[in-house]
């Protein structure tokens, strides 16, 4: 809750993406550490501090724009044996 953090249905669990609030253009950098949002109509569920520096209202929707910044790297080797 206190840390910029999100949920997101498929970008990969670590992944750190630039939000941007349409209607303010306020940005700010998130990590993704969870699988969400619950409700179908939204495409990301963010952390209470990262709404607040979005400056989203009250009931917490705004449009946004998502940039993914980096992903996790995984080795090629890595993976089942």
């Amino acid at each position: 809750m206190d840390q910029l953090t999100a949920a997101h249905r498929t970008l990969p669990l670590g992944s750190w993406i630039k939000v941007t609030n349409l209607k303010n253009d306020r940005s700010v950098v998130v990590r993704i550490n969870d699988r969400g949002p619950v409700l179908k109509n939204r495409i990301i569920d963010l952390s209470y501090s990262a709404a607040k520096m979005l400056g989203m209202g009250h009931d917490g929707v705004d449009p946004v724009s998502l940039e993914v910044v980096e992903t996790p790297l995984v080795a090629e080797n890595e993976g089942p044996q």
